[in-house]
Formats: C-alpha cells, sequence, structure tokens
C-alpha cells in the first residue's frame, strides 16, 4: 500500500515463528471503532484500491498482509502457515495496534477468517461485514473442483483451463493445478499458476473483463500460499463455522454478488439462515469486491457502525 496524507504508520510486525507482517495503520487514529481488514486469497494482499471503500476522517482502518502474503515476509512462506496461526496474528496486530474492540471487514477468503476469529474470540468482534462467502467447507473446495458453475456460466474460460490440463488429470484439473503449483518444478508451477490465475480472472467480475497476464513476469507467490491451504481444507474441521454460528451474536452484514460464480450464493444464504440477527443485501455483482453494487451496498454499513456501534 503507498502511504498518503491519511497514513498513521506502517511498520513490520513480528508475530513469531520467522513471520513479519506488514500493517498499514490508516484513518482517523480518533474513531472509536477501528476496522481491520482482511484480504482475500488466501495468499493475496491488501491494496490501494481498498482505501476507496472507507471515509478516513471519520474512520480507522487497520490493513495487513497476512502471513506469506503481499509484503510481510518471507513472501511465500508455508512453516507455521495456518487458519489458527493467523486467527493468532490478528490478535497480535490489534494488540500492537492498541486496539480492544473492531469491526472485522473482509470478503471471499477473508470472509471466512474473519468468521473463523469471531467464534475463536467474540469478546473482541463488535461486527462483522462480509460478502464473496466461503467458509472452508470440503463441499466448496469440492464443488470447485468440478467445475460445474465454471462450465454453465463460463464455458470458453474453462474450456481455456482444461486445455492447460494435461488429459490424464481432466476429471480433476483444480487439484492437478493446486498441486502442481504447491509441489511442482519451477517451471511447472509457474504453468499451472498461469492457468489458474487465467481462469479466476476471467470469472471474478461480473461484466466479464480480463486483465491480460504475461507469463513471463507472473509472480506465482500468491497461489504458492492459496495452494498450501486449499490442499488441506483450509486448516479447519469440516463445516466448523455452520457447526458454532452460535457464538456469532455480534451484528453481521452479509453483502453477497448474485452473481458470484466462485462463491456461490446459496453459501450466503445458508449462513444467513443460521444467524437470525444477520443482515443479507442481494447485489448486481460477481465475486469482485470491486465492483461498483459492493461498494454502493457496503459504504452505507461502514458509515452506520461508524455512528452507532
Amino acid at each position: 500500500m503507498t502511504p498518503d496524507e491519511f497514513t498513521n504508520r506502517e511498520f513490520f510486525l513480528d508475530v513469531g515463528d520467522g513471520h513479519q507482517l506488514y500493517i498499514h495503520d490508516w484513518g482517523n487514529e480518533k474513531a472509536k471503532l477501528p476496522i481491520v481488514y482482511l484480504h482475500g486469497g488466501p495468499g493475496a494482499a491488501c491494496n490501494d484500491s481498498q482505501k476507496t471503500l472507507y471515509d478516513p476522517t471519520t474512520q480507522r482502518v487497520i490493513f495487513f498482509d497476512q502471513r506469506g502474503s503481499g509484503r510481510s515476509i518471507p513472501i511465500a512462506a508455508l512453516d507455521h502457515n495456518t487458519t489458527d496461526d493467523l486467527v493468532a496474528d490478528i490478535t497480535k496486530v490489534v494488540d500492537a495496534a492498541q486496539v480492544q474492540s473492531f469491526v472485522l471487514h473482509g470478503r471471499s477468503w477473508g470472509s471466512c477468517l474473519a468468521l473463523y476469529y469471531a467464534i475463536k474470540h467474540p469478546q473482541r468482534v463488535a461486527a462483522i461485514i462480509t460478502g464473496g462467502m466461503f467458509l472452508g467447507t470440503k463441499r466448496e473446495l469440492n464443488f470447485d473442483e468440478k467445475g460445474d458453475r465454471y462450465k454453465t456460466f463460463f464455458p470458453e474460460r474453462w474450456q481455456e483451463f482444461l486445455a492447460d490440463t494435461p488429459a490424464t488429470h481432466q476429471a480433476a484439473p483444480m487439484s492437478y493445478h493446486m498441486r502442481q503449483i504447491l509441489n511442482g518444478d519451477t517451471t511447472a508451477a509457474k504453468k499451472s499458476a498461469y492457468a489458474y490465475s487465467r481462469l479466476i480472472l476471467g470469472v471474478i467480475k461480473l461484466d466479464d473483463r480480463r486483465r491480460q497476464l504475461d507469463f513471463e513476469t507472473l509472480d506465482p507467490s500468491s497461489l504458492i500460499v492459496e495452494a498450501h491451504y486449499k490442499l488441506n481444507n483450509c486448516f479447519m474441521p469440516d463445516n466448523f463455522i455452520m457447526e458454532h454460528a452460535t457464538k456469532l451474536t455480534m451484528p453481521i452484514w452479509i453483502i453477497q454478488g448474485r452473481y458470484d460464480v466462485m462463491c456461490v450464493p446459496s453459501v450466503a444464504y445458508e449462513l444467513h439462515r443460521a444467524l437470525p440477527q444477520s443482515h443479507l443485501s442481494w447485489v448486481t455483482a460477481g465475486h469482485s469486491g470491486s465492483d461498483r453494487a459492493v461498494y454502493d451496498a457496503s459504504r452505507p454499513v461502514l458509515e452506520l457502525l461508524t455512528k452507532e456501534v
């Protein structure tokens, strides 16, 4: 992230196990209820575009890159990198920022991590804003493997993905590429990272725009972390969040893209039904948090929390 006039400080926090997290503390330091932003992936990073969701004159946001991700070091490090490690890191980050109670805001993998943290530490979480719902279940991971939603809504993207997959592995192409990214030699890992990235960038936005990728300059670091998590069932007991949903008593807003093919809307609906106090908003969007409808639905919730929680 780029420091600007609203940056309070940016620093690296040693969280142990050889990991140092990049932290960007931004906005109004006097805000009563800070927001902790949890990026997606696993393995992605925070970026400047995420600042546009917030009003730095009234809100304080703590951005940080999770273990092995973004500017945190060492990059793509997998030792001591599990969901429980990330949960412990959130507490270390807010303690370093001298924050007791806070809002968790995350989409996609960030939604899963936010809910998992809130189950483990409900006394610290004042509210959750989430969407692009992913609960880290085997069902979701298996659904991703079959690729039915990609084949249905983006058939040409799926065919490209299969064309990048050896014939002997086309029955389970997703896990093949995840294994290659994680365990293949340098060339094989980069080829699989390229194939997977082309698929995801082709389906992530509702309007079907796709940023062009250059194979030579592609950095597979973030996908190494993602593969590490997905091949290990996200280091969570299956269906953990739904089975412990009764611990999620804080206000929860779910802003779900109706046309999200990466994290299917039924997951958001099932979670909402399990949480009677939650608020579910359907928006005309895909998976990307940068879709305008997601932005328009998120800003009023953030303003409400700033004023009332």
